[in-house]
């Protein structure tokens, strides 16, 4: 029983000195190996490797592709002298693990500010050349184009390669949005009113026309009515005279008695005329003689 105690304790030992003389690799990693604080290797083949107990230490490396998200939008100016709002992300990666830790000493987050800077000075060179209508719409895949060519070669100078840059948002600024909207405003009212005025003085033209030809409409109709009220009288002319040609004396009694009747139509009606007038001429006999009446 005294023998195990030192036999546990020298597996013990074996054990650690074997641990720590043994370090994995991810398929998704590569690892560093330093020898006293030098770089002595950089291990890029997954699986089981070995190192000198005590001097040599490993580090660790994500060779995933990673994506930088600036949590705060960007301002940049356009040739127009405007400024922009820009809310962007990166995806990179580490391509040279001993570049990338002589450059930034592996840290992800000097790594992220020195992207953070170059696409950011690759946004203002393109959108200072460039208009809001081309940055929003018009030119905006090939900013990002130029943008991440740009940024791959700078970057490569610190072992990190860009995969991609995209915009996700591209906004004003709320004093200039506002400025925006109030001259997009006025220019929607001008065009309204200048609609309006359009509108109006069509319709004056369609009204003076339609004016034109009611009163057109209106002569002719006049036109033809007198030209068939005097046909009409003409024919009715015509009618009486024939039928005066075919018995005057009744015509002229049957006239008479018209005229007895419009005269004689009130009781209050008066008329102060001879006995001998000719308008009394059917009241006498044929002689020409008084009937006796008054």
């Amino acid at each position: 029983m005294r023998a195990i105690g030192p036999v546990l304790a020298g597996l013990a030992l074996i054990a650690l000195i074997a641990s720590s003389t043994l370090f994995t690799v991810d398929q998704r990693q590569n690892a560093m190996v330093f020898q006293l604080g030098e770089v002595k290797e950089v291990v890029t083949r997954a699986g089981l490797h070995f190192k000198w107990p005590l001097i040599q230490n490993v580090r660790h490396f994500d060779m995933r592709i990673l994506t930088f998200d600036d949590a705060e939008p960007l301002r940049f100016i356009t040739s127009e002298k405007k400024p922009l709002l820009v809310d962007s992300f990166v995806k990179w990666r580490i391509v040279d693990v001993r570049q990338y830790y002589v450059s930034v000493q592996g840290d992800e987050f000097r790594a992220a500010t020195r992207i953070k800077q170059t696409i950011s000075d690759g946004l203002q060179s393109e959108f200072g050349r460039r208009t809001v209508h081309d940055v929003v719409s018009g030119q905006r895949d090939e900013i990002m184009a130029e943008v991440r060519t740009k940024a791959d070669v700078d970057l490569k100078r610190i072992g990190v390669e860009i995969i991609d840059v995209r915009l996700k948002r591209v906004d004003l600024p709320t004093d200039v949005s506002d400025s925006v909207f109030g001259r997009m405003q006025a220019e929607r009212k001008r065009i309204a009113n200048e609609q309006r005025s359009t509108g109006a003085a069509e319709a004056e033209r369609i009204r003076a026309d339609a004016d034109r030809q009611r009163e057109i409409i209106l002569a002719e109709a006049y036109r033809d009515a007198q030209r068939v009220k005097g046909e009409g009288d003409a024919k009715s002319t015509a009618i009486y005279a024939h039928a005066f040609q075919q018995n005057p004396e009744f015509y002229a009694f049957y006239r008479s008695m018209e005229a007895y009747r419009s005269s004689f139509r009130g009781k209050n009606d008066l008329l102060l005329l001879e006995p001998t007038s000719d308008f009394f001429r059917y009241l006498r006999d044929s002689q020409g003689r008084s009937t006796g009446r008054k």
